[in-house]
C-alpha cells in the first residue's frame, strides 16, 4: 500500500493575489479614513483566500490566517476611536474564526514539524498516516464553516461595520475628535505605546512559562503588523528604523513561534493518544528551547536600543 501523500504534496489551486484597494494612507488623512482602508485591505486579503482555503491549499490557509491577524491587530490598533457594541461583536466572532483556522494551521506545522525532524524517510515515521487523517478531518471541518451561514453573516458585517459602523456615525464630541485626528502622529504615539508594553513584558522572558510566552508572542505580532499596515506614513529615514525594528521583531518571533509551535504539537499528540493512537510529536530539546529564548532576549534589546519613535 503506497504511503499516504502529505498535505503539501497534493496539488491544490494557489490563492489569488490579493486584491488591493486604490487608496493609500497620506500623512494628513484623519484617522477614520486610515481605519478604513488598512481594515478593508485585509478584510479584502481574507476574502481573497477562502475558496483556495476551503479546497485544502496549504498556501491560502496560512495567507488567510495572515489577512485574519492583521485584520484584528488594526481593529485594535484604532480601538480607541471604532470600541461600539457591534465592534465587540465582530472581534469575539473574528476570534471564533481564528480558532477555527488555526486548528488546521496547528496540524500542518506539527506534521511538517515531524517530517522535518524525519527528512530522509518521512513516510516511515510511526504513526504519520493518524496525524494525516486527523488533518483531513479538520479540513472537513474548516471548509465547513467557510462555507456556513455564519462565515459569510460575519464578513457582510465587518465590512459595513467597517464602512459605516456607529463608531463613524456618533455625534460624541470626543469620537467625532478622535476620528479626525492625523493618522501620523497617532499611529507614532501607539506603536510607541504597545512597543514600551512589548519590551516591558519580555525582561521577564526567561521565566515565563508557555501560556504567558504565548501571550508575549501575541503582543509581538500586533505590534510588527501594526507598523507594517501604516509604514507607507513615515519619510525615508523614519521608515529605515521601523524597518529595523520588524526586522528585531520578527527575530523574536521566529523564535518564540517555534517554541509556541512545539507546546500545540504534544497538545495535538495527546488528543491523538486520548483517541488510541500512540503519536510522538516533534520534540524541542532543552538546549534549543535556550537558545531560542537567547535569540528573543537578544532581539528585544536592539529594539530597545533602536527607538524607532524618537
Amino acid at each position: 500500500m503506497p504511503p499516504p501523500k502529505s498535505a503539501k504534496t497534493v496539488s491544490q489551486p494557489r490563492p489569488p493575489k490579493p486584491r488591493r484597494p486604490l487608496s493609500k494612507l497620506n500623512s494628513a488623512m484623519p484617522c477614520d479614513t486610515a481605519f478604513r482602508i488598512v481594515a478593508s485591505r485585509y478584510l479584502d486579503d481574507l476574502s481573497a483566500n477562502h475558496e483556495s482555503t476551503c479546497k485544502g491549499d496549504v498556501e491560502a490557509l496560512h495567507q488567510m490566517r495572515i489577512a485574519l491577524t492583521h485584520l484584528r491587530a488594526a481593529i485594535l490598533f484604532f480601538s480607541p476611536m471604532v470600541d461600539d457594541p457591534v465592534g465587540g461583536q465582530i472581534r469575539n466572532d473574528l476570534k471564533w474564526l481564528n480558532s477555527e483556522l488555526g486548528a488546521l494551521r496547528d496540524l500542518d506545522v506539527a506534521i511538517e514539524g515531524i517530517k522535518a525532524a524525519n527528512h530522509r524517510r518521512p513516510q516511515t515515521i510511526p504513526h504519520l498516516e493518524a496525524w494525516q487523517d486527523k488533518r483531513k478531518d479538520a479540513q472537513r471541518a474548516l471548509s465547513r464553516s467557510l462555507r456556513s451561514a455564519k462565515y459569510r453573516s460575519l464578513i457582510e458585517r465587518t465590512s459595513g461595520w467597517i464602512a459605516s459602523g456607529r463608531w463613524a456615525t456618533t455625534r460624541n464630541k470626543r469620537a467625532a475628535k478622535r476620528r479626525a485626528a492625523l493618522i501620523t502622529p497617532y499611529s507614532a504615539d501607539r506603536l510607541a505605546t504597545w512597543e514600551e508594553e512589548l519590551l516591558k513584558k519580555s525582561r521577564k522572558l526567561r521565566k515565563m512559562g508557555a501560556r504567558k510566552r504565548h501571550r508575549l508572542r501575541l503582543l509581538n505580532k500586533r505590534l510588527n503588523y501594526s507598523i507594517e499596515s501604516v509604514a507607507e506614513l513615515f519619510d525615508d529615514k523614519r521608515l529605515s528604523k521601523q524597518k529595523t525594528a520588524m526586522k528585531h521583531l520578527r527575530r523574536a518571533q521566529r523564535s518564540l513561534g517555534q517554541l509556541n509551535d512545539a507546546v500545540r504539537g504534544r497538545a495535538l499528540a495527546r488528543e491523538l493518544r486520548r483517541e488510541g493512537i500512540k503519536a510522538r510529536p516533534h520534540v524541542i530539546g532543552a538546549k534549543r528551547e535556550k537558545k531560542m529564548l537567547r535569540s528573543a532576549k537578544l532581539a528585544y534589546r536592539k529594539l530597545a536600543a533602536l527607538k524607532p519613535w524618537k
